[in-house]
């Protein structure tokens, strides 16, 4: 509705006619009208420029405005220290059937995603996955090797609390860590005052990615 009056009554301005322009130029303004047609008499952009810009606005996701994102570390520099520099090609895994059921089940919702990427050399995969801990998300990635974690790093934290799961003192916990037969992690992970939520979802991330390397792997025997 916003949009609607502001290039509307810039086109009302400029004499221009379409979809949201003034089409009964000819009837009195209100005074809020006449208003906003005052504020904006000397703006130099056009109608299109103005739909432009505030539908570009619109398109970043409500919990990137005023978030101090911390990257620790970047998804490029991760996959380098993964595969000893020797990054492989990025393969895609759509999430359906079992897989998607074992994922909503350990996360507690659906994945917000369709597919995940990864990367697969030899038995050995990194992934990139993310959670929301609090109210933001948290981005980590993974090392699989022979069903087994062998590496996890927070790549990037964007809660107030909660940034020491970053620390080797927490991730290493999960060196060696795989699933159990209720397709779970394994073992016990100690918390951190705190930081219980962030500590929780990247538990859950933990399990999701021996999920999906298990899943990847056995496609890889089937082929």
């Amino acid at each position: 509705m916003i949009l609607r009056r502001i290039v509307g009554l810039r086109n009302e301005k400029s004499g221009a006619f379409g979809p949201f322009s003034h089409q009964h130029s000819r009837l009195p303004l209100s005074p809020t009208d006449s208003w906003m047609l005052k504020s904006i008499k000397n703006w130099p952009f056009t109608s299109t420029a103005i739909m432009i810009f505030i539908l570009s606005a619109l398109a970043f996701p409500a919990w990137s405005s005023g978030t101090k994102a911390i990257v620790y570390l970047s998804n490029n520099d991760f996959l380098k220290q993964s595969f000893n520099g020797d990054i492989p090609e990025v393969k895609t895994v759509w999430l359906k059937g079992m897989l998607k059921t074992d994922i909503s089940k350990t996360l507690g919702h659906n994945y917000p995603a369709l597919r995940v990427r990864y990367w697969l050399k030899d038995h050995r995969s990194a992934w990139i996955l993310e959670e929301i801990g609090r109210e933001k998300p948290i981005t980590v990635g993974f090392v699989v090797q022979d069903q087994k974690l062998v590496s996890v790093k927070v790549l990037v934290f964007r809660e107030n609390r909660g940034g020491e799961i970053r620390f080797p003192s927490f991730t290493e916990q999960f060196d060696g860590s795989e699933l159990d037969n209720n397709r779970q992690l394994n073992r016990r992970i100690d918390g951190i005052s705190g930081a219980t939520l962030s500590v929780n979802a990247v538990r859950k991330l933990a399990a999701v990615a021996l999920q999906l390397s298990d899943y990847v792997m056995k496609q890889q025997t089937n082929k």
